[in-house]
C-alpha cells in the first residue's frame, strides 16, 4: 500500500487505498468507533472501477470472467485524485481516475447519511476518446476482503440470499461457503478461491426471481454485512466521444452486531433516499374491491355495497382495481385507453368517484400504464417507438383520471419479457434501464404536479421490489398470495426488503372463515400498511366487529410504524416455519406479531433489547377478546443478549 486516505464519518470509516502503481481501493469499511482499523492484505485488495470493454477479460488467472472483477482495466484507471464534502445531513466523497492512453474516465461519488452505517455508491464513465467505445460492464462498486483476513475464512462466514417469486416473496436462504463452492482450493499462495456465486433476475420482474440484495456474516462473533442494489439492469452501452453513462445506485452496510441490526440500519437508509410524500406520515388505511372480493369484475352496485362497509370498518381511501374500464370479463387485453366502462357504471364513473367523496373516502383507481392490451384502440393509435419507450398519450389519461378526483393510482405491471426494446440498434438491456429511468423520471413528475396524489407499486404483488422504484413510490403491494397462512411468512419477512410504512400487505377477511382466520389476516396487515380487501360487506356482526377492531388498533399504533425499525425475535423466516414472529422497535414501545401455523401450543421469544430489563410490561393489543397467556421472564439469556 504507497498511500492510503481515511474518511471519517459519524457513522463509518472508509479507508481508500492507492497502490503504488495508482491503483485505487477500498482497505476499510468500518462503523465509526469502532476498537480497531482493519487493514486489508494486499492480496484481498480490489480496484474500486472494475470497468470491461468489449474484447477484454481478465487480468488473473485465479479469477474467470464470470467474477466481473481483477479485469484488465481495473489496472489500467489510475487514480486522479479525490475529494469530500458535506450537504444536508450527508457526507460526500468523489474519487476520480483515468486511463492516459485511452482517455476514459471513471468516478465514483460515495454518499454516508449522518448516523447510518450504510455507504451508497455509483460509479459514471466518460469516454474521453476520439474513438466510440463499447462498455460490456461497469461495478458500482468492487470490495475485497469482507472476511476480514479470517485464515479459514470459508469456514467462519455464512452467505445468505433471498429468493422472491410470485406469491412467495422475500423468503431468505442460509449458505454456506464451502456449498456453493467458495473455499479454498488452491495452492497456498493464493487465498482466493476461483470459483464465483451470483444471483441475478433476468427479464423486467427485478425482483422475480431474488431480491438484489446479500448478506454475509460471521458464524461466531458479532460482525454481518448487508447489501442492496437499486436496479438488476446490467447495461451493454455503446459510448460515443464525449458520452458517459451512470451506473445504478448501490449499498453496503457494515456492522459490528447482529443481522437485525444490519437489516434495521438498512431501513434507515432507505428512509433517508425515499421521496418525502405524506402518505408516509399518515399511513391511511386503504381499501382495495380486488382480493378475495370483485376480483376484477367492479361495476356501480358492487362498489356501492361496499362504501358503507369500507367506512364502518375505519378505511380511508378506496381503490376500484382492475376491470373498470373493460366491457367483458377479460379485462386484461383491453388495457390502454383507461375510458370508463358506461355498461358498468351506468350513472358515470364521475358519479362513482363523487359517492366515494360524499361518504368521506379518498377515491383511487388501478392502472397499468406500461402496458397496452391487443385489443386496446390505442394498440393502433400509438407510434412503434411508443410501445417501449414512451407513454405520452396514456400520461394525458392519468391527468384526466385526476380531474375527476382520484388521488391515489395503483400502478401495476403484470408483463414480463425477458429484455428491453433494440429498436434503432440499441442495445436491450440498455433500452430496459432507460426505460425504468424514464418510467420514475415520469412518475417523479406526476407526483411534484399533485403533491396529495399517491401512486401505489405493484407488479404481479412485489415483483418490482427494487428501491430504484421505492424510492419515489410510497407504498407498494407486497404480494399476490390469497392464502393468508402463506401470507404470513411473507408479511414476516418482507421488512428486510422495504421500510414497514410502505409494505402494503392484504388483510382479506371473509364469512367463510372463522374467526381465528379472519383475525389471522389482520394481523398479517398490523405492523405495516394496512391494505383491506375481501367481502366485508357479507361479514356477520361479529366477524365485522373483528376486523373492525383490528383496524382501530391499526390507527393507534401506525405512527410507530412509520419510525419503528425491525427485528426477528426467530430470525428470519423460513416458508414453513409453525411459529412466526417479528416485532417494531419504536419510541416508546416495542411491538410484536405473532403466528402459530402448527406445531406446539406455546413459544419463547427472545427479545434483545429488552433482556434482563424487569419492569417489562405485555399488553395483548388484538384480538383483545382472545384468551393468549404473555409470560416475561427476565431472568433468561437470550441468544444474543
Amino acid at each position: 500500500m504507497a498511500k492510503s486516505f481515511t474518511w471519517n464519518t459519524n457513522a463509518l470509516l472508509i479507508e481508500l487505498a492507492v497502490s503504488e502503481d495508482d491503483i485505487d481501493s477500498i482497505a476499510t469499511i468500518q462503523p465509526t468507533n469502532s476498537a480497531a482499523v482493519e487493514r486489508k492484505s494486499n492480496e484481498s485488495l480490489l480496484p474500486i472501477h472494475q470497468l470491461r470493454l468489449a474484447g477484454e477479460g481478465n487480468s488473473n488467472w485465479s479469477k474467470t470472467s464470470k467474477a466481473l472483477v481483477s479485469i484488465y482495466w481495473a489496472q489500467r484507471l489510475k487514480y486522479i485524485s479525490h475529494r469530500q464534502w458535506s450537504e444536508a445531513e450527508a457526507r460526500y466523497c468523489e474519487i476520480a481516475t483515468n486511463d492516459d492512453t485511452s482517455g476514459v474516465y471513471v468516478t465514483s461519488i460515495f454518499t454516508i447519511f449522518d448516523h447510518v452505517p450504510v455507504l451508497r455508491a455509483e460509479a459514471m464513465i466518460q469516454n474521453g476518446s476520439k474513438e466510440t467505445i463499447s462498455v460490456t460492464s461497469l461495478s458500482s462498486l468492487a470490495v475485497g476482503g469482507l472476511t476480514k483476513d479470517s485464515k479459514p475464512w470459508w469456514h467462519d462466514y455464512t452467505l445468505s440470499t433471498a429468493i422472491s417469486s410470485w406469491f412467495r416473496e422475500a423468503q431468505w436462504t442460509d449458505h454456506t461457503l464451502p456449498s456453493i463452492g467458495l473455499d479454498h482450493c488452491l495452492p497456498s499462495s493464493y487465498p482466493s478461491s476461483p470459483s464465483t456465486f451470483s444471483r441475478s433476475n433476468q427479464g423486467t420482474f427485478s425482483t422475480g426471481t431474488y431480491l438484489p440484495m446479500g448478506m454475509l456474516r460471521n458464524k461466531t462473533t458479532a460482525d454481518t454485512w448487508l447489501w442492496q442494489n437499486s436496479h438488476i439492469y446490467v447495461a451493454l452501452s455503446k459510448l460515443q466521444p464525449g458520452e458517459e453513462f451512470t451506473t445504478v445506485l448501490t449499498a453496503i452496510c457494515h456492522v459490528y452486531d447482529s443481522p437485525d441490526t444490519a437489516f434495521q440500519a438498512m431501513t434507515a437508509y432507505r428512509r433517508r433516499i425515499r421521496r418525502p410524500h405524506p402518505d408516509n406520515e399518515n399511513l391511511p388505511v386503504i381499501f382495495n374491491d380486488y382480493m378475495h372480493c370483485l376480483m376484477g369484475d367492479p361495476d356501480e352496485l358492487k362498489v356501492r355495497n361496499l362504501i358503507a362497509p369500507a367506512v364502518k370498518a375505519g378505511a380511508e381511501y378506496f381503490v376500484i382495481d382492475v376491470g373498470w374500464y373493460s366491457n367483458d370479463s377479460n379485462w386484461w387485453d383491453d388495457i390502454g385507453a383507461w375510458e370508463p366502462c358506461p355498461k358498468r357504471f351506468s350513472s358515470g364513473f364521475d358519479t362513482m368517484l363523487r359517492e366515494l367523496r360524499d361518504a368521506g373516502l379518498t377515491p383511487g383507481v388501478w392502472l397499468e400504464p406500461e402496458s397496452v392490451g391487443v385489443n386496446s384502440k390505442i394498440a393502433d393509435e400509438l407510434p412503434l417507438e411508443a410501445f417501449f419507450r414512451h407513454r405520452g398519450k396514456h400520461a394525458e389519461e392519468r391527468g384526466r383520471l385526476i380531474g375527476l378526483g382520484v388521488d391515489y393510482f395503483k400502478f401495476d405491471y403484470n408483463i414480463e419479457i425477458i429484455q428491453g426494446s433494440d429498436v434503432g440498434g440499441c442495445s436491450p438491456r440498455v433500452a430496459q434501464l432507460d426505460h425504468n429511468r424514464a418510467y420514475l423520471t415520469w412518475v417523479s413528475t406526476l407526483l411534484a404536479k399533485y403533491p396529495d396524489l399517491v401512486i401505489e407499486n405493484c407488479a404481479s404483488g412485489a415483483q418490482r421490489m427494487d428501491y430504484a422504484i421505492l424510492a419515489i413510490h410510497p407504498v407498494l403491494s407486497t404480494s399476490d398470495q390469497e392464502d393468508p397462512v402463506m401470507y404470513s411468512a411473507i408479511a414476516v419477512a418482507v421488512f428486510s426488503a422495504i421500510t414497514p410504512e410502505q409494505s402494503g400487505t392484504w388483510a382479506y377477511p371473509q364469512k367463510e372463515w372463522s374467526d381465528e382466520m379472519n383475525a389471522f389476516t389482520v394481523v398479517n396487515s398490523l405492523l405495516r400498511r394496512m391494505y383491506l380487501s375481501g367481502r366485508i360487506d357479507k361479514l356477520s356482526e361479529k366477524q365485522f366487529a373483528l376486523v373492525a377492531e383490528g383496524i382501530q388498533v391499526y390507527k393507534t399504533i401506525r405512527n410507530d410504524v412509520k419510525s419503528g425499525v425491525h427485528f426477528w425475535p426467530l430470525g428470519l423466516p423460513k416458508w414453513h416455519d409453525e411459529w412466526l414472529a417479528v416485532g417494531l422497535i419504536c419510541p416508546e414501545r416495542t411491538l410484536l406479531s405473532v403466528w402459530r401455523r402448527g406445531g406446539k401450543s406455546s413459544c419463547e421469544l427472545p427479545i434483545v433489547q429488552l433482556a434482563r430489563q424487569e419492569r417489562v410490561k405485555t399488553v395483548l393489543l388484538y384480538p383483545s377478546t382472545y384468551s393468549a397467556a404473555v409470560h416475561w421472564n427476565s431472568k433468561k439469556k437470550c441468544t444474543g443478549c
